[in-house]
């Protein structure tokens, strides 16, 4: 007899987050990283993008730029790597493969996050399936994790807080009765709820909302006055209605590609291969979607930490009659966009494309006047093509405008690990 033969069956989240993921990452294959600060930088090694608890501890802040911190790696008090997401998404797969293998239905929510919905699956049991996929995940893998369980998408996020911070759940946190959820929001300060945040909090706490459930004793019409449907369905969820709909099947409603330069652009050629590549990435994206996007964007940036610099923030966008997701003509609107804004005499440090308003591609109207169907068809051709030849991620087959190698080749990697599980040259040595 199993046990989904003797326990009562209910509609539940388990939500899966990679504890320190990027840091847990270096860990996985330098085991001597284990108890020492640690830090991983953005590209270009630009700022802090994920810390270890000892880092954390030494006050350490998300965002902190590198030069703020360098003495500390100098000195012998901080270890740093750079960003090597080959080495994350790879890590990532079989950390969601092993969760696809027990979950009815995985959604993934991000590179180090997904929700197993499980309806249908004992409640009973569900602690011990969870505490199993704890320790399996751990020694498949290396990555330590921590599994919140409860009825809904947000008290599963607040479940899943206290498993990564008391020892003492083991990694697994349910949240399954009126008086746990209750002492659950209790202990929960508003900013920490997923859906308020930082962002929300400062004009909820100014009103007397201090934790999570001081915000659901607020009436409903208050929470809408407050933070509008958005506040409304965070409040409902924290009191154990559904109301944040499965994400797994919604297509994106922006794309965005950007990157820091390891060097300051300072004219429009250079500047051009760089946008053209971004463009070329988005356009990239739109077809594996199955999307195409009416708005190319335009960023471009100065160094804002440089007050000796002249600064120079500006963006722009192109509105195409007809989406598109060929990568000839979004490069060519996120061209056109960036003639808008480039100026010469500034020093640039940042730039990236950004493609909106999305819809299907089997959704596209075309327009009666000045539309090239044939051209249009050709430049998809053409794209798909690009798409086959460009498997390694390397614009092997471009355009003239765009360089070669892959799109964010050049970037400052100074404390870059090797790719481990993805290269054979790079493969462990034991001596």
């Amino acid at each position: 007899m199993g046990c989904g033969d003797l326990c009562h069956k209910e509609s539940v989240y388990a939500l899966v987050d990679c504890n320190n993921f990027f840091v847990s990452c270096e860990r996985a294959f330098q085991p001597e990283l284990e108890g020492l600060p640690v830090v991983v930088l953005s590209n270009n090694d630009g700022c802090v993008v994920a810390r270890s608890n000892e880092s954390k501890a030494m006050g350490i802040k998300m965002g902190t730029p590198f030069f703020k911190i360098r003495y500390l790696v100098e000195q012998g008090s901080l270890v740093v790597r750079s960003s090597n997401y080959t080495l994350y998404g790879d890590l990532s797969a079989r950390v969601m493969s092993i969760l696809a293998e027990v979950a009815p239905r995985l959604e993934v929510y991000s590179i180090d996050e997904a929700y197993m919905d499980m309806d249908g699956v004992a409640s009973e049991c569900l602690p011990g399936i969870c505490s199993a996929l704890v320790t399996k995940i751990r020694r498949w893998t290396g990555i330590p994790v921590s599994i919140g369980i409860a009825g809904t998408k947000t008290l599963a996020k607040v479940a899943n807080h206290f498993a990564k911070k008391y020892k003492g759940y083991r990694g697994v946190c349910v949240i399954d009765s009126e008086e746990k959820i209750r002492k659950a929001l209790e202990l929960t300060p508003i900013k920490e709820v997923w859906g308020i945040g930082w962002r929300g909090a400062p004009k909820l706490e100014a009103s007397g909302v201090k934790t999570a459930l001081d915000f659901i004793q607020r009436p409903s019409e208050w929470v809408r006055g407050m933070m509008g449907i958005g506040g409304v369905r965070t409040w409902a969820e924290l009191q154990g209605h559904r109301m944040i709909e499965d994400e797994r099947n919604e297509k994106r409603k922006s794309i965005c590609t950007s990157r820091s330069f390891d060097k300051m652009v300072v004219d429009l050629d250079e500047m051009t291969l760089r946008v053209s590549d971004f463009a070329g990435k988005c356009a990239e994206k739109l077809r594996k979607d199955g999307t195409a996007a009416y708005s190319v964007g335009v960023f471009i940036q100065t160094n804002r930490f440089r007050d000796d610099l002249p600064q120079y923030f500006p963006n722009a966008s192109v509105r195409l009659d007809v989406p598109a997701s060929s990568t000839q003509e979004v490069v060519a609107a996120a061209l056109s966009a960036l003639r808008m804004v480039f100026r010469d005499g500034f020093e640039y440090k940042r730039a990236g494309v950004t493609v909106y308003d999305i819809v299907e591609s089997d959704a596209i109207q075309t327009t009666l006047f000045d539309f090239d169907q044939e051209t249009r068809d050709r430049d998809d051709r053409i794209s798909k093509v690009m798409d086959l030849v460009n498997t390694s991620g390397k614009n092997v087959l471009r355009l003239a405008t765009q360089r070669p190698g892959h799109y964010s080749d050049g970037i400052r990697r100074e404390f870059c690990s090797r790719l481990y599980s993805t290269s054979w040259s790079d493969l462990l040595e034991i001596k």
